[in-house]
C-alpha cells in the first residue's frame, strides 16, 4: 500500500517491472490511505489552481468531494442542487447523473456528466462549467451526444483529452458496440463534426468507462472490463492499450487491438479488494495517480487511490 500524500510515496510489492520489459503480477496493492467522506461511484479528479483536489462522481445532481492533500476528503454537495431536469428524459425523472468527468481550462472547470437508465442506451452526455467548482455553481450547456435504441452505443461515460495539437476529443461507451470518440470544439466544448471513431470493444460485451492520457510518444487508453454494481461480487477490472495516435489504433501488450477485445490488465480484484474500475488518471507532483472506485466485503463502494508508474517498455502498473 502507499501512502497517497503527495510529497510521500512508499510502496510494497504489487505488480513490478521484470527483466527485458514484462511485468511479473506478484501481487496487486491496496489502495491507498485515504480518509473522510471516501464513499464514491465512478470519481473523476481535478488538480485545483491553488494545489487542492475537487472530486465529481456519480450521485444525486452529481455529487462532489474536495480535499486538501489527496488523503482526506469531505463531502462539499453537488453540482446541480436544485436538480438537473432537462436530463429526466434520459433518467425516467431520477435525479441520479452518472460517471463525469472533470478537467480544467482557461481559468473554468468542465464537467461531462452522463443520463441515463440501467441497461439503457437512450442516452446522453452534457457539459457544464464554472469557474470556482462549488456547488451549485454549474452554468449547463446543454446536450454533447446522445443514443437511441436503435443506435449500436451507448452516450455514457464521457472522457475528455486533448491532443499534443491542441485539439479537444471526447471518448465514451459502455457495452453495446464499445468506446467511440467524437471530436470537439475548444472554445465551446461541444461537439465539432459528425465523425465517430471506434476505439474499443467486445462483441457487444462488457466494456466501458474509457480514460486517455498522452505520455511520451503514445496515447494510453484505458477503460474497465467486466462487470461492475454488484457489490462484493463485482468482476471491474482495468486495462489498458495504447496508440500513437489519439484516434487509435489501440494495442494492448501482445498487440491485440482493442477494437478485437484487447487490453493489458492493470488492477483487478484482490483480497477485499473487490471490482475496481471506473478509472481517471491524472498527473500530481509525484507522478501519475490513479483513481477508482471499489466495493469492500459488505458491498459498499469506496475510494481507491494509486500510483502509476510505466515498465521499461513503457506500459504502466499500479504501486
Amino acid at each position: 500500500m502507499c501512502a497517497l500524500a503527495a510529497t510521500s510515496v512508499v510502496g510494497t510489492a504489487g505488480q513490478r517491472p521484470a527483466a527485458a520489459g514484462t511485468v511479473t503480477v506478484a501481487e496487486y496493492p491496496g489502495p491507498g490511505h485515504v480518509t473522510g467522506d471516501i464513499g464514491v461511484h465512478d470519481p473523476t479528479f481535478v488538480k485545483r489552481p491553488d494545489g487542492g483536489y475537487l472530486v465529481a462522481h456519480t450521485g444525486d445532481g452529481i455529487a462532489l468531494k474536495t480535499s486538501t492533500d489527496r488523503t482526506a476528503f469531505r463531502g462539499a454537495g453537488s453540482a446541480f442542487p436544485g436538480g438537473a431536469p432537462w436530463t429526466t428524459a434520459y433518467t425516467d425523472g431520477s435525479r441520479d447523473l452518472w460517471a463525469p468527468d472533470l478537467s480544467y481550462h482557461n481559468g473554468r472547470y468542465h464537467l461531462y456528466y452522463s443520463a441515463s437508465t440501467f441497461g439503457s442506451n437512450r442516452s446522453a452526455i452534457f457539459l457544464a462549467t464554472s469557474t470556482s467548482g462549488a456547488a451549485g455553481s454549474w452554468t449547463d450547456h446543454g446536450l454533447v451526444v446522445e443514443s437511441r435504441e436503435t443506435d449500436d452505443f451507448n452516450a455514457i461515460d464521457p472522457d475528455l483529452v486533448v491532443d499534443d495539437r491542441g485539439r479537444w476529443w471526447l471518448s465514451f461507451g459502455s457495452f453495446w458496440s464499445g468506446v467511440k470518440m467524437i471530436r470537439l470544439d475548444p472554445s465551446t466544448g461541444k461537439r465539432s463534426g459528425t465523425a465517430f471513431h471506434s476505439l474499443a470493444g467486445r462483441g457487444g460485451g462488457a466494456i466501458e468507462a474509457p480514460t486517455i492520457v498522452r505520455r511520451g510518444t503514445h496515447y494510453y487508453l484505458y477503460v474497465s472490463f467486466d462487470l461492475c454494481c454488484r457489490g462484493a461480487s463485482s468482476t471491474y477490472r482495468i486495462v489498458v492499450g495504447r496508440s500513437t495516435d489519439v484516434t487509435g489504433p489501440y494495442r494492448d501488450r501482445d498487440g491485440v487491438a482493442m477494437t478485437s477485445g484487447g487490453g493489458t490488465e492493470v488492477l483487478a480484484g484482490h483480497g477485499g479488494i473487490h471490482g475496481p474500475g471506473h478509472q481517471d488518471v491524472f498527473t500530481d507532483t509525484d507522478g501519475d495517480i490513479l483513481g477508482y472506485h471499489y466495493y469492500a466485503d459488505n458491498g459498499a463502494a469506496l475510494l481507491g487511490v494509486n500510483l502509476l508508474a510505466h515498465d521499461s517498455a513503457g506500459w504502466p502498473y499500479a504501486h
